[in-house]
């Protein structure tokens, strides 16, 4: 897999000083935790579930999660059972594609050894479950399935639990549950890739839901909740986890106002200002506004629930020319006593110390999603991966 690997490799060299790095379902974890992007979430029931997911690989999803939780009625779950083994088969018995880290949002522990014992010789496609609701009460027995089912069958498996229930919004609860739950992913760390925030379930008692013109930050509920996530589980001092951004729920298909323009241009001559004014337009001005508000706020990534959220996550988390040189300045060998430069942009100071841990973390994402050239921007990075891929 690698980040823009469905445009043509001749305009991806002339977008990135640095190109996206290649990985696999068995890379370090610390480097998956980043390159999950744009998660795309899929109702388990789909019918034709198999070649959605290869779709939604050569269109750049790297990381997808096949819901068996609330995407679905209850009434539905042994069908969607049943619909993941039968997909899975049909994914197994294809020529070896690149296809997405695949993960299984459950309803309860017994499905984890369950699925994947019914999976069989298409077990080693999966790369995880999502655990929905989790505190330390409700999320052990998860961690614990999860582990048997590592155990018996010999394929590493990673957990993603879901960040979303009423005693972590309450503030009178938030606190001890935070700590119950730090307990519960310390001890099968290992095992934890990312920990997902579900807003939409926090919005939920309050009667809540943002417009499109707004983002989670807006909400100061939510965004207390975000703020107190990120204290206590995303440090950067080991202790922490990778966080992920919260869904966002408006979508509008983008793609069929912008490719006839493309279709008429190079992708480089598209002027930024229509571009940008066509986002706007469609509703997804918001959208942009969050996934910075995430970066900015400590959040990698995010869950998306519709194709056309996935390449604006990955444009704005490749690294920029400038943030990589002063990432690389910061980081100099020389530079270990620590110290104060200017940047070689000469439009900020970098303090090695206090900045080391975000240079760090952006050269974890320039292996991930690269690096732009210099003259490259959010607008040229999504008009080239909407740009229909040549034969």
């Amino acid at each position: 897999m690698r980040h823009f690997g469905q445009i043509a490799p001749a305009v991806r060299k002339r977008l990135f000083y640095r190109e996206p790095g290649l990985f696999t379902a068995r890379s370090p974890a610390r480097l998956l935790s980043v390159a999950l992007g744009a998660t795309l979430y899929s109702p388990a029931t789909r019918p034709r579930l198999a070649d959605d997911i290869v779709k939604q690989a050569g269109n750049g999803v790297v990381s997808m999660v096949l819901c068996l939780e609330d995407s679905i009625g209850d009434d539905d779950v042994s069908a969607g059972e049943a619909n993941l083994v039968a997909q899975f088969a049909d994914l197994a018995g294809r020529p070896e594609a690149d296809l997405p880290l695949l993960f299984i949002r459950v309803r309860t522990p017994e499905q984890i050894p369950d699925l994947v014992r019914r999976l069989g010789r298409a077990a080693p496609l999966l790369s995880g479950f999502v655990l929905p609701k989790f505190t330390e009460e409700r999320g052990m027995p998860f961690l614990e399935a999860l582990a048997v089912a590592e155990a018996a069958y010999g394929h590493r498996l990673f957990a993603m639990p879901v960040l979303e229930s009423p005693e972590l919004l309450y503030r009178e609860s938030r606190v001890e549950t935070l700590e119950g739950i730090l307990r519960a992913v310390d001890k099968y760390r290992d095992r934890v890739l990312a920990l997902r925030l579900g807003v939409t379930d926090f919005c939920s008692p309050y009667g809540l839901r943002r417009g499109p013109d707004m983002t989670a930050y807006d909400l100061q509920i939510v965004a207390s909740v975000i703020a107190d996530v990120v204290n206590m589980l995303a440090r950067v001092d080991g202790t922490g986890f990778t966080v992920t951004g919260p869904v966002w729920e408006y979508f509008r298909t983008q793609e069929r106002m912008f490719k006839p323009q493309l279709r008429q241009s190079p992708f480089f001559e598209v002027q930024a200002t229509e571009l940008r004014q066509s986002l706007i337009e469609h509703a997804m001005d918001g959208l942009l506004r969050e996934i910075s508000l995430d970066r900015a706020n400590g959040l990698q990534g995010k869950t998306c629930i519709h194709p056309s959220h996935v390449l604006p996550v990955h444009a704005l988390s490749v690294v920029s020319h400038e943030e990589y040189s002063d990432a690389q300045d910061i980081l100099r060998p020389e530079r270990d006593r620590g110290g104060v430069m200017r940047s070689a942009y000469t439009n900020k100071m970098n303090e090695v110390k206090p900045h080391r841990a975000w240079a760090e973390r952006t050269l974890l994402r320039a292996e991930a999603f690269g690096v732009a050239n210099e003259d490259i921007g959010f607008v040229e990075l999504l008009a080239a991966g909407l740009a229909k891929r040549p034969a």
